[in-house]
């Protein structure tokens, strides 16, 4: 059975590449889980503010990349997801039309692995307004893992992160059983999934440590990660392995934003203005720092 290493080494290896420069401008949000809307689905409450913040990267033409979970295949069919988040693919296709959409498969949506199912799901879509089929992202990208990568050959790499968790990595199947069968209906009324890190304090700090580990053993290399829904950026000083939070927080949805060759994690949600009003706004966490402090 390959180790933790082995499965990261396999997926820095083999991962897309995409250039890192001063022009880069990207934006990095994980662990959507978009549901079908229904009482368990937790993106169901940050939809609009995911929706919101999207278009305002589109507008700044950034590309998007997702770094996993971003439909929740384990409790929900794919027809069901997009109902509920329509609005959400379609702005997705406006990246996509851009060439400015890159996405990357975590252990939620692992059936990503195979070409077939992308196509299945995500080629095209049923319109019901004129009850005609429609292109939605033709030929989507997704992958294991990407690097950003400078001319002189150094990289940030990305991946989902649940390559260091073997129990969501090797039996995933055997897991996303337990969600749908098990954990799902729990979930209604408000008990959560112990197989998941993000639930689960130790199985966390375990991951987390397995991919520092795997960073002290391979020269400090830059790493961003999801899984784990907990967001991470360190010092200059500290191990360079990042994690941009997820879109399920209880009020608001965490990202890592990459622009003028620095990095910067930011939170978008909801204010209340004195008058009462309510508004969307972007918020910075950490940073900006330069990328080359971690390089």
């Amino acid at each position: 059975m390959f180790s933790s290493n082995d499965r990261l080494n396999r997926a820095f290896k083999k991962a897309k590449k995409l250039p890192l420069n001063e022009a880069s401008k990207y934006v990095l949000f994980s662990d959507c889980h978009r549901g079908d809307n229904s009482f368990a689905d937790d993106f169901a409450r940050n939809r609009k503010i995911y929706h919101f913040a999207l278009s305002q990267y589109l507008q700044k033409d950034f590309t998007y990349i997702e770094l996993g979970d971003g439909d929740e295949l384990w409790e929900n069919k794919f027809v069901n997801i997009f109902n509920a988040n329509k609005d959400v693919y379609l702005l997705l296709q406006k990246f996509h039309q851009k060439n400015k959409l890159h996405f990357i498969w975590g252990n939620h949506d692992m059936n990503y692995r195979k070409p077939k199912n992308v196509r299945k799901n995500l080629s095209y879509y049923y319109d019901t307004i004129d009850g005609k089929e429609k292109e939605l992202l033709p030929n989507a990208s997704f992958s294991e893992a990407i690097r950003l990568t400078q001319n002189d050959g150094k990289s940030i790499f990305l991946l989902h992160g649940h390559q260091a968790d073997w129990f969501n990595y090797t039996f995933w199947k055997f897991s996303r059983f337990l969600v749908k069968v098990l954990w799902r209906p729990l979930q209604i009324h408000g008990i959560k999934d112990p197989t998941s890190p993000a639930q689960n304090f130790k199985e966390l700090i375990k991951v987390e440590r397995r991919l520092e580990n795997w960073v002290k053993a391979n020269n400090n290399q830059m790493i961003v990660t999801g899984h784990t829904h907990r967001p991470r950026f360190p010092s200059c000083e500290e191990l360079p392995h990042f994690n941009d939070g997820s879109c399920v927080h209880p009020r608001c949805i965490t990202g890592l934003e990459i622009e003028n060759k620095e990095i910067t994690l930011i939170k978008w949600h909801l204010v209340t203005n004195d008058n009462g009003t309510m508004q969307i706004t972007r918020t910075v966490l950490e940073g900006p720092e330069k990328i080359t402090e971690y390089l």
